[in-house]
Order: C-alpha cells, then sequence, then structure tokens
C-alpha cells in the first residue's frame, strides 16, 4: 500500500464507501507483518518511493515463496532481485503472473500503472557488455520508480571514442549512472565530460588483480572528477535508487 492508495481509502471512508471495519482489516497488518522467517514491511511504500523489494540471494525457495505470497496480499508491484535460474524455473510454476529476466537476475510483477515521477532522464552508461547484468537490475529498479532511462552499452576508456560519440546523449540525462569494472575508469571520464550527478557503481568484472571489483571501487572512489558518488560492487539496485531520488519530481 502507497500513499496514494491509503488516501483514497480513507476518502472512500468519508464518502461512507466503505465500512470502518473494512478500513480496519486493510490497516491490520500496519506497519509489519510477522512471517515467521521474515518481517514484511507492509509500512514501507507509505514512507519510501518504493515498497519492500526482496533480495533473494542466500534465500531458499520456500523463503522466498513464503514472502512473495505475503507480499501478494498489499503490493501490486513486487520486484525480486538477485534471483539465480534455478530458483527462478520452480517460482515461476507457482507464480505464473512475474516475469523472470535472466540477465539482469530478477523476477518482477507490474499489477498497475507507474506514473513518470522524474524531471529528466537518467542514462544508464556501461564501460563493456559484461557489465550489463547490473545494468539490467538498476534498470528495472528505474522503471519500478517510475523513471524514464536509457542504457548507454559498451563504451569504455579502451575505446574511449565510443563514449565521445554519444556526448549530446550524455549531456542532456538529468542523472547518469556508470557501470565499470576492471579498473573503473569510466566514471571519472564520464564526470569530466558532464555537469550532473554520476553514480559510479564498480562490478566484479575483471582479471585476477581486479580483485572481485574492489579495484574499480579503489579507482571510483579515489577519482579526480567532482561530482562521483560511489556505490557498493555490482549494487545496481542501490545506484538506481539514489538516481530516483535524486531526479524525481
Amino acid at each position: 500500500m502507497n500513499r496514494d492508495e491509503l488516501k483514497n481509502i480513507l476518502h472512500e471512508l468519508a464518502r461512507g464507501e466503505r465500512r470502518v471495519d473494512e478500513v480496519a482489516e486493510l490497516l491490520e497488518h500496519l506497519p509489519f507483518r510477522d512471517l515467521g522467517i521474515a518481517h514484511l514491511d507492509t509500512h514501507r511504500s507509505l514512507r519510501s518511493v518504493l515498497g519492500e523489494v526482496v533480495f533473494a540471494l542466500g534465500k531458499e525457495i520456500y523463503d522466498i515463496e513464503t514472502i512473495l505470497n505475503g507480499l501478494l496480499e498489499h503490493e501490486e508491484n513486487i520486484l525480486v532481485t538477485r534471483l539465480e535460474s534455478q530458483k527462478a524455473a520452480v517460482l515461476q510454476a507457482k507464480f505464473p503472473q512475474f516475469t523472470y529476466h535472466s540477465g539482469g537476475q530478477y523476477f518482477v510483477k507490474i499489477g498497475r500503472d507507474i506514473p513518470v515521477r522524474g524531471r529528466g532522464k537518467v542514462l544508464l552508461v556501461t564501460a563493456g557488455t559484461s557489465d550489463l547484468g547490473v545494468a539490467h537490475e538498476a534498470e528495472i529498479t528505474l522503471k519500478m520508480m517510475g523513471q524514464r532511462c536509457e542504457k548507454l552499452v559498451d563504451v569504455g576508456v579502451a575505446g574511449i571514442h565510443r563514449l565521445l560519440a554519444y556526448r549530446e546523449k550524455l549531456m542532456a540525462a538529468e542523472v547518469l549512472i556508470v557501470i565499470a569494472g576492471m579498473e573503473g575508469a569510466l566514471p571519472s571520464v564520464v564526470a569530466g565530460l558532464v555537469d550532473k550527478p554520476v553514480i559510479a557503481v564498480p562490478t566484479s568484472i575483471g582479471y585476477g588483480a581486479a580483485f572481485g571489483g574492489v579495484a574499480a571501487l579503489l579507482g571510483m572512489l579515489n577519482s579526480c572528477a567532482g561530482g562521483v558518488g560511489v556505490v557498493n560492487i555490482d549494487n545496481g539496485f542501490g545506484a538506481a535508487y539514489l538516481a530516483a531520488l535524486i531526479n524525481r519530481d
């Protein structure tokens, strides 16, 4: 339940279109519901842009199933991130109303239209095609938060002319999410070209000395370009959430 839905319920109560007992039952599980294996935050949509998102990594299929059944009683739009394909195959049979995206490892149900809440466009920029998984996660998060977004793929520093060919697109974005592994240089380059916030996402892509994304993380944290903020390794969700807060009306 989000703020608009709560207001509609209260207006309907005031007009006599709903009974007090009915509304009390609807609000019974605020602010959370104890599912045994999880405390479902049914209140989150009232105080944040996005309701509770399920982080599937490390959870058993039964746990995810229990959480989804609980969420379906309260939410029409639901996002599950970091869901492995083997688990997704089982869950898809039980929840056919959801769609699984194998590249982004997300499981999503959009049952209610999501209004546009952004001033401008968020541009997702990846250094390489190998970074696309993180970009897909960021993209669905932005869409769930009512943000208009676009992807610019495989424009890393190994061929800087590819990036410069899209300079007008870079300048037109309100917020940029720049995703890179290896040495993590791309966010610094992009930030040197634009006058908008750049959210840098290090990825775990790279050879041994990349240390699973630590090299890219440290490179981004040490950027000499202004306007760069850095999220954790492979955290497309966190980058998108921050971009949506910056860009919202």
